[in-house]
């Protein structure tokens, strides 16, 4: 291998744990020089990446994400699995920080050999992920980790992005789901591709209950030429039940699907869309700032259609206001 350009890079590779943090960390800075030098590291690291399952995780409030990632994770990394956690927290309003400690909720998993964690904070970004999660899942991949689980803040219509950069879409229910079922988003039950009722134990008969119900809903939502239909299954992360299931489904589902053309299609989606921001952010460089705010308030005042108000930005026949 020739000379690496960055400090980061051979003992990245090497899978050094220090090393993938502070990786993760350049990646996260919002500040030029740092995303000038993290793109030069990814670039070196990336031939290396790609080798991992990469499952993302979503549930209600209270629902144990955390406590079943670490059951599943130790289970994994005690079998010889090296498991990343990319838990993505909400921001403090006030620092911008990570406020909700998921390190000091995964105690076991947090000091076992196999496995590494990082809490990030959202920054508020839409889709419950950090803006620089795609580039933390290339990093941890590149040191090693074979298993990358991304805990998500909680489910909401902008939840569902996370699947769009992982290979299998996972979501935590609870028991007595009937209820539940009615609040949880369709658009997250369309992307689930394996539905898990966590805390099994604690109401063995709802449990099962809830995991017929899923199983129906996950049937009508699925079309009939989709290359895997989801899966509905009962676990606890308390005592262990159903989580060798999980991980099975897991495997099944990566023999089951074409997981290099589905990262192809969400290497481009992420393509577009991070031209559109670029190509905003340039548009919004060369806007006249006066005519931006004249518009926008003749909008606003509906003295101009939306339609007409672009139109006119974008050079198009100025419209005559409404008076």
């Amino acid at each position: 291998m020739p000379a690496a350009a960055h400090p980061l890079t051979l003992p990245l590779l090497a899978g050094a744990r220090r090393a993938l943090a502070k990786a993760i960390t350049l990646v996260e800075s919002t500040r030029p020089e740092h995303e000038a030098q993290a793109q030069a590291l990814l670039s070196e690291v990336l031939p290396r990446a790609g080798r991992s399952v990469r499952i993302g995780l979503t549930g209600v409030p209270g629902v144990g994400k955390s406590t079943f990632i670490e059951a599943l994770g130790v289970r994994l990394a005690d079998a010889g699995h090296r498991v990343a956690v990319l838990a993505v927290d909400p921001s403090s309003a006030r620092t911008g920080g990570s406020i909700m400690g998921d390190k000091t909720r995964m105690p076991r998993l947090t000091v076992h050999p196999n496995a590494f964690i990082r809490p990030s904070p959202s920054g508020g970004t839409l889709g419950g992920v950090a803006r620089r999660t795609r580039e933390s899942i290339t990093l941890c991949e590149a040191a090693g980790f074979d298993v990358i689980l991304v805990e998500t803040v909680g489910v909401g219509q902008s939840e569902t992005q996370v699947a769009a950069m992982t290979d299998l879409f996972l979501l935590l229910t609870l028991p007595n789901a009937g209820d539940e079922l009615q609040g949880i988003k369709r658009g997250i039950m369309e992307l689930a591709d394996v539905c898990v009722v966590n805390k099994a134990d604690v109401s063995p008969q709802a449990a099962v209950r809830a995991q017929t119900e899923l199983r129906t809903a996950l049937t009508l939502l699925t079309p009939h030429d989709a290359p895997w239909r989801p899966v509905a299954l009962r676990a606890s992360a308390l005592t262990g039940e159903g989580l060798d299931a999980v991980w099975a489904t897991v495997e099944a589902y990566r023999a089951a699907v074409n997981l290099l053309e589905k990262r192809q299609r969400q290497a481009a989606q992420w393509f577009d869309e991070l031209l559109r921001e670029a190509a905003w952010r340039a548009f919004q460089a060369g806007l006249d700032g006066a005519q931006l705010q004249a518009l926008r308030a003749d909008v606003a005042a509906g003295r101009l259609t939306a339609v007409q108000g672009v139109a006119a930005l974008l050079g198009g026949p100025a419209p005559t206001p409404r008076s």
